[in-house]
């Protein structure tokens, strides 16, 4: 998505990773305001679109809706804000005008999703995306509702660590 849409949106398909760019100064409020309730009301799309494809196949709600869940919510918290914080790292890492990946930077936020997932699948089903979590959790109900806090709260406390670790790493030396 990010070589297909990148050059008309910047590829903000991800709530946590709008917040990661607001706190470091690359938009404005109002901007990242407006993505992200588009984000959210995309994610409904996605996610009835998906519900319906799946509502008469025998499966497990994670597979079914996409929804996500935890065992522990230490745990579970824990893993979110990290692997947020990674993945919107690599995103301002690579996507900075000065010292970015320039046409590479797709493949970087890609592979370096890749990885988030293979680690963080078998501990939440991996969110570190609030807009991703928020709509399946709506059409699963129960346990999925419940814990959708951790899957906003979570993402979003890691963007905001890495914009602020990114602003660090970045300053211009004086």
């Amino acid at each position: 998505m990010a070589y297909a849409i990148g050059g008309i949106s910047g590829c903000h398909i991800n709530p946590a990773i709008t917040l990661g760019c607001f706190l470091s100064g690359r938009m404005s409020g109002k901007d990242a305001g407006m993505y992200m309730l588009f984000q959210v009301i995309g994610a409904f799309v996605a996610s009835g679109i998906l519900f319906l494809l799946t509502s008469n196949v025998d499966m497990d709600y994670a597979t079914k809706t996409g929804a996500n869940a935890c065992s522990s919510v230490a745990g579970g918290f824990i893993a979110e804000v990290v692997f947020t914080f990674v993945f919107v790292l690599v995103v301002l890492g690579t996507t900075d005008a000065k010292k970015g990946a320039g046409n590479f930077a797709g493949l970087a936020i890609g592979l370096s999703l890749v990885l988030v997932h293979i680690v963080c699948i078998p501990i939440t089903g991996t969110s570190v995306n609030p807009a991703r979590s928020i709509a399946p959790a709506v059409f699963e109900g129960g346990e999925a509702l419940s814990q959708l806090w951790i899957f906003i709260v979570a993402p979003f406390v890691g963007a905001a660590l890495s914009a602020v670790v990114w602003k660090l790493l970045s300053a211009d030396e004086k």
